[in-house]
């Protein structure tokens, strides 16, 4: 999937989350939803987007097909889900996700 068409597909369904701003970080444009980091779209080692996730959906959510920890300089982050193309080329699929990022808490554990 081409991370542009990923990006508009995910800023489609951001249109109404609150306030949304984009920032460029760990090489991917990211979706800062009333302050908070939510999901990130970027093309890197097989992934396509990472998603925040609450710690209590954390085990249900990294179940699901193109689902990984987030890894980032040898520490599992239990927040951040990594997703593959396998995870988000349906539409239900990637709304699951947003859905899920959106729900997750505003602070990290």
């Amino acid at each position: 999937m081409q991370e542009i068409e990923l990006l508009s597909r995910v800023r489609e369904r951001l249109l109404t989350a609150g306030d949304v701003q984009e920032k460029r970080m760990f090489g991917s444009v990211a979706f800062m939803v009333n302050g908070t980091l939510r999901l990130a779209v970027g093309q890197r080692e097989g992934r396509v987007m990472m998603v925040r996730v609450d710690p209590g959906e954390y085990d249900e959510a990294l179940a699901r097909e193109g689902a990984s920890p987030a890894v980032m300089k040898a520490r599992t982050m239990r927040s951040y889900l990594f997703l593959t193309d396998a995870a988000v080329v349906d539409d239900d699929d990637l709304q699951w996700w947003i859905e899920l990022a959106l729900r997750s808490p505003d602070s990290a554990p």
